[in-house]
């Protein structure tokens, strides 16, 4: 007698969930985290794939600056108007903006299912019936090519900066332990990354809560032995307390770049005490010539402000100077963004925004100008360079003094040279523009 296949019921087959990433590499990791846990609770998880009609939406947003905020806003108005119309199944919503704004944003939109904060991974897990699972703390989903990883070595920030909405919406510092960092990067290497990006609000301050000192330098120590990671990266340090000990193991590890992303917002000494940065204009100075003369050849990379309260056109003027004088390798330029609940929100928000933006444009030309000589002097080098991806045309890479999406690229001619897309190769640098270089690889 011939038996009837059964078919699953459409109850049992859970559904899809597509996960949105808005805002830093932070929100990038924590996506991953959320994936990794999804996964092995079986679900099928996609990242920011095209939306199914049972897909669970799930939004991570930024709640950082104005730009930010608005993003994550119209991306959550965009999915609940798809679930409006039934074309996704669930929207829920997480990260910094959720966790800032939850109550406002269920007022004004409410069709989204659920909200959830910055640490609320448990319970966002369990409202849609999965388990958080500890033995998957590390494992992560990676959204980046498998070759290079954002790798949190904290959360959350103690710095008092005016302008800061973070310790908000993301907490106090909180290090990560060295060993379960350590795990985490050997599972990484296992799996064929790297390049370990390491990220945190401050990565200076890593280590004083957990182990009574700063303790960065040990970590990169140990994050260097782990057999398979070729670069390690540090973005996001902060210059007051700097610990310059950090140098001294780029200086040993050649598998630590030569590269420092520190943020220093501004130059002139009011604007500093204002934004209560810690940190003088003289002794901004003074730290980048040291870290200069330290590590010789050392990228650096900055993120100004303009417009913050009270700049006057004279504190422009020096900022300015400043970077003409400066000549960072990298540099990016934002206006000042008036956050409530921020020291800097009793303030008086006085520039208009067309100066704000004025005075960004005007930064960024200076820096347009150093950039180009800096390529230019390129030419004719050879650089160790790792292959991201294929686009058109070219194979596309990166040298150990360029991170990904916000810095320089190397473009190869892929009608004249072949690649692998994770692989290290070195480039003969053969022309230079602004922000891009163009070379051939040599054996």
């Amino acid at each position: 007698m011939r038996t009837k296949s059964v078919q699953p019921s459409i109850a049992t087959v859970k559904p899809r969930v597509n996960v949105v990433t808005l805002g830093c590499s932070k929100n990038t990791y924590d996506s991953e985290v959320l994936m990794g846990q999804l996964k092995g609770n079986h679900f099928d998880v996609v990242h920011e794939a095209e939306a199914g009609v049972n897909d669970i939406i799930v939004i991570n947003t930024c709640g950082f600056i104005d730009n930010a905020k608005q993003e994550s806003i119209d991306t959550i108005l965009q999915f609940s108007e798809l679930k409006e119309q039934g074309k996704v199944g669930k929207v829920i919503v997480t990260g910094c903006l959720s966790e800032r704004y939850k109550p406002e944003l269920e007022a004004e939109i409410t069709n989204v299912d659920s909200w959830f904060g910055t640490n609320d991974l448990q319970n966002l897990l369990s409202s849609i019936g999965a388990d958080y699972k500890h033995e998957l703390i590390g494992e992560r989903l990676l959204t980046t090519p498998s070759h290079f990883a954002y790798f949190k070595i904290a959360e959350g920030c103690n710095r008092p900066c005016s302008f800061c909405a973070i310790p908000l919406m993301r907490g106090k510092h909180l290090s990560t332990p060295m060993d379960q960092l350590v795990k985490n990067a050997e599972n990484l290497a296992k799996n064929g990354t790297k390049e370990l990006i390491l990220i945190a609000q401050d990565l200076t301050y890593y280590g004083l809560d957990l182990y009574g000192k700063r303790n960065l330098d040990e970590l990169m120590r140990r994050l260097s032995d782990v057999n398979g990671i070729e670069w390690i990266r540090l973005q996001y340090a902060y210059p007051s307390g700097f610990p310059m000990e950090i140098l001294d193991v780029m200086n040993e590890r050649d598998n630590i770049c030569k590269y420092l992303d520190m943020p220093l917002q501004h130059i002139s000494d009011d604007m500093l005490k204002s934004m209560r940065r810690g940190i003088t204009k003289q002794k901004t100075i003074d730290l980048v010539n040291q870290i200069r003369d330290k590590v010789p050849g050392i990228a650096m990379r900055t993120t100004l402000i303009t417009g913050y309260p009270g700049e006057t056109q004279q504190d422009f003027e020096e900022m300015s100077q400043w970077v003409e004088d400066t000549r960072f390798d990298r540099l990016g330029c934002f206006t000042y963004s008036h956050e409530e609940k921020t020291h800097a929100h009793s303030l008086v928000d006085d520039i208009p925004e067309e100066v704000k933006q004025d005075r960004v444009d005007a930064i960024m030309e200076i820096q347009q100008g150093i950039s180009f000589d800096k390529n230019q002097e390129k030419i004719g080098n050879t650089y160790k360079v790792l292959i991201d991806k294929k686009d058109g045309g070219y194979f596309i890479g990166r040298t150990e003094f360029d991170s990904p999406e916000v810095d320089n690229e190397v473009l190869i001619d892929a009608s004249l040279h072949y690649a692998t897309v994770g692989s290290f190769v070195n480039v003969k640098i053969d022309n230079a523009e602004d922000f891009d270089l163009y070379g051939q690889i040599v054996k």
